[in-house]
């Protein structure tokens, strides 16, 4: 039976060039549970850096981030420009501009780096929905195939019992009756 299902294997990837360590590969995915959860899987092997970026990134993209930035620069404006006397960064706020330009030349790159291991999960995850898709259509190949062969074992016995039945009409000398206009008249 597992020479059927790897040729099923071979035939679904219509690949006749299977070497032996694809065949132990298929073998596994046939055997063994092949969904996982990639997120968790991945999660678990981040390093506190790259922990500290995505939930930096995480905050940066929020809505909160933006309030609060929002507030920072407008109170940033109004304390230099109206409330303080000897005020600390005065118009053109040049203070200012060089702590947003270095906010975000720091941000940016953490950023990147969060959504490299996004794209990270989505192979991962990617990875294991086609795994999970092939073990599935292959499961449902042999299913068909089983099928297939109880539907023939079926008609088989089917074409023994009327034979054994026109068998036992004969011998008893009863006219034959035609099971064939019997399941056409089923049918209609």
């Amino acid at each position: 039976m597992n020479e059927k299902k790897l040729e099923l294997i071979k035939e679904i990837l219509e690949d006749d060039m299977i070497f032996e360590e694809d065949e132990d590969i298929l073998h596994a995915l046939l055997n063994e549970r092949v969904s996982m959860d990639a997120i968790t899987e991945h999660d678990s092997k981040l390093t506190i850096g790259q922990r500290a970026a995505d939930g930096l990134a995480k905050f940066a993209g929020s809505w909160t981030f933006i309030i609060y930035f929002f507030i920072i620069l407008v109170l940033w404006i109004v304390l230099n420009a109206l409330v303080l006397t000897k005020p600390f960064d005065v118009y053109p706020f040049i203070l200012m501009n060089l702590i947003l330009s270095c906010l975000a030349a720091i941000q940016a790159p953490v950023i990147m780096m969060s959504q490299n291991r996004q794209e990270q999960k989505d192979r991962l995850r990617a990875k294991n929905d086609y795994k999970v898709n092939l073990k599935s259509e292959i499961i449902v190949e042999d299913i068909h195939n089983k099928l297939d062969i109880i539907i023939q074992q079926q008609e088989e016995m089917m074409k023994r019992i009327y034979n054994l039945e026109k068998n036992k009409i004969n011998s008893n000398g009863i006219d034959e009756i035609n099971y064939n206009e019997i399941d056409n008249s089923d049918k209609n």
